[in-house]
């Protein structure tokens, strides 16, 4: 099997500040890691290549500085590493990103074999718009899963795979035709620390990087701000709440009183909602609604 994984590198969240005055992002001096629910998606490739055999090509686009992400991504296992930059993909939303990161997953098929899997995390946690593995998707005509939390089984010959997919109403068990394109969930694996073989290799092999005629993209105009409809105004820190929060002595009492105590709190502070409430509570009692089931 062949997988591409895309992966993003992000500023580190925890250091993140913004610059107080003109309320932008400083990102002077913050590291960078790999967006975190990208490694689950490496991880879960990963661990389909080792099952069923085949190749990992990890995909990223960004700046010469995030070949230092796609290294980290071989010392974990990968195959291959392609880096996609060029100054025309500078300023991409995720419009015009999977636009670019569709036309160099193909691209990559046609090099290296086309993919039975894309994999991608199910959002970054620099933008938090999980759009760009359904926007490459669409693209590519994949079939799409997302918010996967397990693969449960592939069947190479038949090509259709089985995973269990997180929603609001629970799990749902999906059964789906390759090739398809899965985001992935945090937290549904273990990620590898990779072996020493892995990390000496890393530092060996060539990152391969392509400019937009390598990646074969010839509609530079849906690339970088030209083809990125979304226009940030303003990025804000929000600040800090003027009410304090009520503090409750619980000391001594039981879990009943601590309870209609709290409730009683909100209650005062939240005058319409206790409307509400015992507005429907009546309504209930009337209709012979039995509360003590």
């Amino acid at each position: 099997m062949h997988i591409v994984v895309c992966i993003k590198q992000v500023p580190d969240s925890a250091q993140i500040r913004v610059h107080p005055v003109t309320n932008t992002i400083m990102r002077q001096g913050v590291p960078t890691i790999i967006n975190p629910y990208d490694l689950f998606a490496l991880e879960e490739a990963l661990q389909v290549r080792d099952r069923y055999g085949g190749e990992v090509t990890v995909l990223t686009m960004g700046p010469p500085m995030a070949e230092q992400a796609l290294r980290k991504a071989l010392t974990h296992g990968a195959d291959r590493a392609v880096l996609l930059t060029d100054r025309h993909f500078a300023g991409s939303d995720t419009l015009a990103t999977s636009y670019a990161l569709s036309q160099a997953v193909a691209k990559i098929g046609e090099s290296y074999g086309a993919p039975d899997i894309v994999f991608t995390g199910k959002q970054t946690i620099d933008g938090d718009t999980a759009q760009v593995g359904p926007g490459i998707a669409k693209r590519l005509n994949l079939q799409q899963l997302t918010y996967v939390t397990k693969i449960v089984s592939i069947d190479p010959t038949s090509r259709e795979l089985m995973v269990e997919r997180h929603a609001e109403s629970g799990t749902q068990m999906l059964k789906s035709t390759l090739p398809c394109l899965i985001t992935v969930l945090e937290g549904v694996n273990a990620i590898r620390r990779g072996s020493l073989d892995d990390a000496f290799r890393a530092a060996r092999s060539p990152v391969l990087k392509w400019g937009a005629a390598d990646a074969g993209i010839g509609e530079l105009n849906k690339c970088g701000l030209r083809g990125s409809p979304t226009v940030v105004k303003r990025v804000f820190a929000p600040g800090p709440r003027a009410e304090k929060a009520m503090q409750m002595d619980i000391n001594d009492k039981t879990l009943a009183e601590v309870a209609a105590e709290t409730v009683a709190a909100i209650f005062s502070r939240q005058p319409v909602l206790e409307r509400k409430l015992t507005s429907h509570g009546n309504r209930c009692e009337q209709r012979g609604v039995d509360f003590g089931r």
